[in-house]
């Protein structure tokens, strides 16, 4: 697998750069301390069209292919892992309509979430519930038209601000999905606040009291749940986060490449010491290996390849391990710079723990990805 660009391809990661290092980088310290990400961030990710990026043109999106998407995903993730959440979350609800949708559904909805002129948030975890969706303890019932939603979801990305939350909840024990919309009696949102990274990505616990929301908001069917409409968002998230680690991963690469021609010890650069020369060569060498295998993914959801999914879990846990594993040693190639906030490289090495966590833990994806290998081969 080669990673061949179109100039296509090229002019959106440029253009995609750009916007990183002049609207994100600077400021991204300063979001995390702050805990939120400004209203003025939002609207220029919406300016450029990057809410619903991946959304059909003919919904109001920008239509991206799925190389595409991930180049912006990783471009973004370098300069502050909290916006590239917003597009993580955001696109999660949005491909699900596009997806799994009724025609009234998109019309009222996916023209207003691939413009960004309203927010999604995808409602799956709740306190006691994780890696096992299957175990949603959220009830819907069918009364009198509308279904009445109760339960707690928790750590919600972005569910502070979210206009449209996708919630998951059991029908007669068969899990299926709702829209619900802010401002819905019986919807509140209590902000989280001192997660370990991404600080910025105003998670909430989203709390459903007697919720009533119309039938129609009903998505993809009673039963349909977890089988098609998680499944398709979740593998976009977890599309979406492995390049965003390749981000992270990039980001420590290009922080540890500028200290080590910056600094000196005993007489010599950095960048002229073996050790720290080892330590280089393994942050991009795994960075670019990541980023083949997240390439590979995409190109298999594209396709439609029976072996997408797969590749898409070996993508997120390869490229979160070795986020996780650059940003270590970028914080040990600073000193005791790395360990302040005046360096980008203790964000990353934070923000890159959350990355073997969410979507599907390391774990989770290693027990998921050997039991989908040997399905995969003829064994003896």
């Amino acid at each position: 697998m080669s990673l061949s660009l179109t100039k296509q391809h090229e002019a959106l990661q440029s253009e995609a750069r750009a916007f990183a290092r002049e609207h994100l980088a600077p400021d991204a310290e300063r979001w995390e301390a702050q805990q939120s990400l400004p209203g003025s961030v939002v609207e220029k990710l919406r300016e450029h069209g990057y809410l619903g990026a991946i959304v059909p043109a003919e919904h109001g999106g920008r239509g991206m292919d799925l190389l595409a998407y991930g180049l912006l995903t990783e471009e973004l993730g370098a300069a502050s892992s909290s916006a590239r959440s917003l597009l993580t979350v955001h696109d999660m609800v949005a491909y699900v309509l596009v997806k799994w949708g009724t025609a009234a559904q998109k019309q009222r909805w996916l023209g207003a979430l691939a413009s960004g002129a309203r927010l999604g948030a995808f409602a799956l975890s709740e306190p006691a519930v994780g890696s096992d969706a299957s175990g949603v303890k959220s009830t819907a019932r069918l009364e009198d038209g509308h279904y009445v939603l109760n339960g707690v979801k928790k750590w919600i990305t972005f569910g502070e601000i979210a206009d449209l939350i996708l919630v998951f909840a059991q029908n007669d024990g068969k899990l299926s999905a709702f829209l619900v919309e802010r401002g819905t009696p019986g919807l509140t949102t209590v902000p989280i606040r001192g997660m370990l990274g991404t600080r910025a990505s105003m998670m909430a616990e989203v709390k459903l009291e007697e919720c009533r929301i119309p039938k129609d908001h009903l998505v993809g069917g009673v039963g349909f749940g977890l089988s098609a409409v998680a499944t398709t968002g979740l593998e976009l998230g977890r599309y979406s986060i492995a390049w965003g680690s390749v981000g992270i991963g990039q980001g420590c690469v290009q922080a540890s490449l500028r200290y080590a021609m910056e600094r000196t010890q005993y007489g010599t650069q950095l960048r002229k010491h073996q050790l720290i020369q080892e330590l280089i060569t393994e942050m991009v060498t795994n960075v670019s290996a990541a980023r083949l295998l997240c390439a590979q993914a995409g190109e298999r959801i594209q396709a439609g390849d029976r072996h997408a999914m797969f590749s898409v879990m070996m993508a997120k846990y390869f490229s979160s391990r070795i986020a996780a594993r650059a940003a270590a040693d970028a914080v040990q190639l600073h000193g005791a710079n790395g360990c302040s906030d005046a360096y980008p490289v203790a964000r990353h090495l934070r923000d890159a723990k959350l990355m073997e966590i969410i979507e599907g833990s390391s774990q989770m994806q290693q027990m998921a990805i050997a039991k989908l290998a040997y399905q995969s081969i003829d064994v003896d």
